[in-house]
């Protein structure tokens, strides 16, 4: 018995100093197919000097366990494959670093009769200089990769972009000349992931990566839950802005209402699958099927399920199938493997015909596309595509993209499409954001409650002298729109929260960006009120096509509080965090340990950790940030 309890307490020791140590993981694979890469030589390297070295195990699988924090490379040799170096993996305090390591065999070819190595993967460091900077501006979209370079050895590294719209950030507005501040409202997350990918793997994410209202509304914020007719509160809070002491911060928060699963109408799910020859890996198609049995594991006998796939070509390999036969669902997932080109607008135009023929009238009837992005629409231009996905949308089908991968990944398309579908959008990095999305939140993400959701604000010139919106920027909307049935806007999903954060300069304020001369033929009446503003709200519910108002007049005693609340601090340590990341303009004298602080006080249960995640991704930022 003391034999048993003393090895059992070795067992809590050991197990205990691994869960609470500072720990980089790894597997290896063949790029090409896949495969698990046995025996690989893995070192792990400190200031330059070998600290550790271990080989792959039957399964590909590495592991440092008990490290100190700071800043290690790896690097990786298996025979027949190109060498892998991945530099600065930043390390915090009992931090668990996952990486996924893909190696391409070496290919050797004769150019002028002079032997040279092509290398997909990424080279030597010190031998080839490899940046990853932004390439090329295309109209307003903004493409990055790696730049080509020549060492002496006479290697190259291919280039390997990522696409994202260019952002340009909303500046401040004059009251008296501009009192309308109108958007559409975006619940999309899948900025807040894909910024987390880039610093997990030790990099700064491209500045338009950085969609910062996706970031606030990653995270869920305790708002009083609707009560009256319409299926969402509003919630407002006004405080300092920590950047900028000559401003104020005022937030608008938006709950809607949550709907049991049991009152949750049929879906008819159509599942279209990219699995093109870019989808081969891990962190792809891997991660991709995965994800989907989280999804499949969810649904009920009422639910039905059909998949399409396209690579060169696009072909449905699943009808339309009861919830119940998981076990049909699940070994049709199994049986896809990645290969070919990408014919990605076929694919579109089938899985929209299957989901109309297996419409269910007062269902929930939605296409959920998976890709990374990286594919071509065919013989039809993406003008045309995005015109069948809104025609589609009227007819009650909707769409929700997720994006996996990395290298090459279209966030720029990914994001336009879903726009155009009634649909949300997410980034999958790991099974737990998959975890999040189709199962803690699996009806906010299926299922709208409200469409064509759109905001309009009208500040009272006496009280407010000047605003921001922070983010938003591909979500703004002319001040006619707001009153335009026939105006596409956002969606609300069940349970789901809409937050925003405006930076206002109030009128007994000193603070001015005002560079536009008086005006010579006419002036302005200021009406007397002790309003700050009218908050306005439309929307429409999901079976109908003309929109119902709120509205709101706002005081000061609507908004002042004696101090601020947790859902305040939270949304704006992630705006400033956001604003660091993407090197605002406006940024004031944000800083990294502002961030923590304000993340640190608005921490309370945190039930997933996500507030706990933010802290360590900001504590990493700020290292990467010195190197």
């Amino acid at each position: 018995m003391k034999t048993k309890l003393f090895l059992t307490g070795l067992y809590l020791i050991f197990f205990t100093s691994i869960l609470f140590s500072a720990t980089i993981e790894g597997n290896v694979s063949d790029n090409a197919t896949g495969n698990s890469i046995s025996g690989a030589e893995v070192k792990l390297y400190k200031m330059g000097i070998i600290i550790r070295t271990t080989k792959t195990d039957n399964v590909g699988m590495f592991q440092f366990t008990n490290l100190d924090e700071g800043p290690y490379n790896v690097k990786v040799n298996a025979k027949g494959y190109s060498e892998f170096i991945k530099k600065n993996i930043i390390i915090a305090k009992n931090d668990f670093h996952r990486m996924t390591i893909f190696m391409n065999a070496e290919v050797i070819a004769v150019q002028n009769n002079k032997d040279f190595i092509i290398l997909d993967a990424p080279c030597e460091e010190e031998k080839v200089v490899t940046t990853l900077s932004k390439m090329s501006s295309s109209g307003n979209r903004s493409t990055y990769g790696r730049n080509y370079a020549v060492a002496s050895d006479d290697r190259y590294v291919e280039h390997n972009t990522e696409s994202y719209d260019f952002i340009q950030e909303n500046g401040f507005k004059d009251v008296v000349n501009d009192p309308l501040s109108t958007f559409s409202i975006d619940v999309d997350r899948a900025s807040y992931a894909n910024v987390r990918r880039f610093i997990n793997n030790s990099q700064m994410p491209y500045a338009d990566a950085v969609r910062v209202e996706e970031m606030i509304n990653y995270f869920d914020y305790d708002y009083e839950n609707p009560k009256g007719e319409h299926p969402f509160s509003t919630h407002l809070e006004l405080g300092n802005c920590p950047w900028n002491d000559k401003s104020k911060l005022l937030m608008i928060g938006i709950q809607g209402e949550e709907i049991e699963a049991e009152n949750i109408p049929a879906c008819n799910l159509v599942f279209l699958i990219d699995v093109s020859g870019s989808m081969n890996s891990d962190n792809k198609l891997g991660l991709l099927k995965k994800s989907f049995r989280l999804l499949v594991d969810k649904l009920r006998p009422e639910d039905k399920v059909s998949i399409v796939v396209y690579a060169g070509a696009a072909g449905c390999v699943l009808p339309s199938t009861s919830g119940k036969d998981k076990a049909k669902i699940l070994a049709s997932l199994d049986k896809l493997s990645a290969g070919g080109s990408t014919a990605g607008g076929a694919g579109i135009k089938l899985a929209y015909d299957i989901a109309i023929e297996n419409f269910i009238k007062g269902g929930n009837n939605r296409v959920i596309l998976a890709s990374d992005g990286d594919f071509n629409i065919g013989a039809s231009s993406d003008s045309e595509m995005e015109r069948l996905i809104e025609a589609k949308r009227d007819l009650g089908v909707y769409l929700t993209v997720l994006g996996f991968g990395m290298g090459n990944y279209k966030d720029s398309k990914m994001e336009k499409l879903s726009n155009k579908g009634n649909g949300n959008y997410a980034y999958i990095d790991n099974i737990m954001e998959a975890n999040k999305i189709f199962g803690q939140e699996l009806w906010g993400t299926l299922y709208t409650i409200a469409k064509d959701v759109k905001i309009q604000i009208e500040f009272n010139p006496s009280k407010v002298k000047e605003y921001r919106l922070i983010g938003y920027e591909n979500r703004m909307l002319n001040k006619e729109d707001f009153n335009d049935d026939k105006k596409d806007a956002g969606e609300i999903g069940s349970g789901h929260t809409v937050t925003a954060i405006y930076e206002i300069v109030l009128a007994d304020g000193t603070e001015s960006s005002d560079k536009v001369d008086p005006l010579n033929y006419q002036t302005s009446n200021v009406v007397k009120s002790n309003d700050i503003m009218t908050l306005k709200i439309r929307y429409k519910k999901p079976d109908q096509d003309f929109s119902r108002l709120i509205t709101e007049k706002v005081t000061s005693n609507d908004v002042n509080k004696s101090e601020n609340s947790k859902n305040f601090m939270l949304a704006v340590s992630v705006a400033e965090f956001g604003m660091l990341l993407r090197n605002s303009e406006f940024k004031g004298s944000a800083s990294y340990d502002h961030v923590l602080l304000w993340a640190n006080k608005s921490k309370s249960e945190d039930t997933y950790g996500y507030v706990a995640e933010l802290i360590t991704l900001v504590e990493k930022t700020k290292l990467l940030a010195k190197l």
